[in-house]
C-alpha cells in the first residue's frame, strides 16, 4: 500500500464509524426534544418585570442597618449560623463515612460481596436530597439548626463515602505489601501505609464537600432548618427587597471567601 493510499484512508471516514456517530447524534437529539417537550411553558407573568426591578433595586440599595442588630437576629448571626451548620454537617459526615469507605473499597474487603454491600448502602444514602432529609429531621427533632446539621451530615455521607472509597482503591499497594512482608500488624499497615496515602485526598474531598454544604445550608433555612435562609424567606414573603438585597450580598461574600480559602488549601494538599 502506497503512502497516498494510507493518507486517503485517514482522510475519508469509514462508513461504520460515520453511521455510529450519526446514530449517537440522532439519539441525543431525540432525548433533548423529548425532555423539552415535557416541560410546561405557561409564559411570563405580567408582574415579572416589576418583581425583577424590585429585586435589582434591593441589591443596589441594600438595608445596611440589618448587618448588625444588637437586640435581634441580623445578617452576621444568620451567616455564622449557616457556617456552623455546614461545618458540623461536614464533620459528622466525614467521621461517619471513613469506616464506610474502607468497607466499600474493593482492595480492603474480603470479597466483592462485602464491598458491594457497602457501595449499595452509600448509593441509597445519596438517593435522598438534603431538602427531603431536612424535612424528615424537622418532623423528628423540630425546626432549627440541629435539623439542618443532621440533614447535611447524613446526606454528605453518601457522596463523601464514594469519593473516599475510590481514593482507597486507587492507592499504591506496594507499601502495604512491603510492610506485610516485614511482619507488620494490620494496625501498623493502616497507620504507616494506608493513611499517609489517602489522607491528602480525604482532606481535599472534605473541603470540597464543605463548600457544597455551605451552599446547601443557605437553602435549608427556607424550610425551617436554620441559617440565613430563614430571614431570607421572610424578607421575600414580605417583599422587603432592601433586606433581600443585603442578605444576598452577604451570602455572595461569604461563599466567595470560603471558596478562595478552600481552594488555596486544596492546592497545597494535592
Amino acid at each position: 500500500m502506497t503512502n497516498s493510499t494510507k493518507s486517503w484512508n485517514q482522510i475519508v471516514p469509514k462508513p461504520k464509524k460515520s453511521l455510529y456517530r450519526w446514530g449517537i447524534y440522532i439519539v441525543l437529539a431525540v432525548i433533548y426534544v423529548w425532555a423539552f417537550a415535557g416541560v410546561p411553558v405557561n409564559g411570563i407573568k405580567e408582574t415579572a418585570g416589576q418583581v425583577t426591578r424590585s429585586i435589582l433595586s434591593g441589591l443596589f440599595s441594600p438595608d445596611w442597618d440589618y448587618v448588625y442588630l444588637p437586640d435581634g437576629e441580623d445578617l452576621l448571626r444568620g451567616l455564622l449560623d449557616t457556617l456552623a451548620i455546614s461545618i458540623l454537617g461536614t464533620l459528622i459526615s466525614t467521621v461517619v463515612c471513613i469506616p464506610l469507605a474502607f468497607w466499600s473499597a474493593v482492595n480492603m474487603s474480603k470479597s466483592r460481596w462485602t464491598s458491594g454491600s457497602g457501595k449499595i448502602m452509600l448509593s441509597v444514602i445519596r438517593t435522598f436530597p438534603e431538602i427531603v432529609m431536612a424535612i424528615l429531621f424537622i418532623k423528628a427533632v423540630g425546626p432549627g439548626s440541629f435539623a439542618g446539621v443532621l440533614a447535611l451530615g447524613l446526606h454528605s455521607v453518601g457522596m463523601l463515602g464514594k469519593l473516599f472509597a475510590e481514593e482507597v482503591e486507587n492507592m499504591d499497594s506496594g507499601q502495604t505489601e512491603a510492610l506485610l512482608a516485614c511482619g507488620a500488624s494490620k494496625l501498623q499497615i493502616l497507620w504507616f501505609a494506608v493513611i499517609p496515602q489517602v489522607l491528602p485526598g480525604f482532606l481535599s474531598y472534605t473541603l470540597y464537600r464543605f463548600e457544597i454544604n455551605l451552599r446547601s445550608a443557605t437553602i435549608l433555612g427556607v424550610i425551617g432548618a436554620g441559617g440565613i435562609g430563614t430571614p431570607l424567606i421572610f424578607a421575600l414573603s414580605s417583599r422587603n427587597w432592601d433586606r433581600v438585597g443585603i442578605i444576598l450580598l452577604g451570602i455572595i461574600v461569604m461563599i466567595t471567601l470560603i471558596d478562595m480559602i478552600s481552594g488555596a488549601i486544596r492546592k497545597k494538599l494535592v
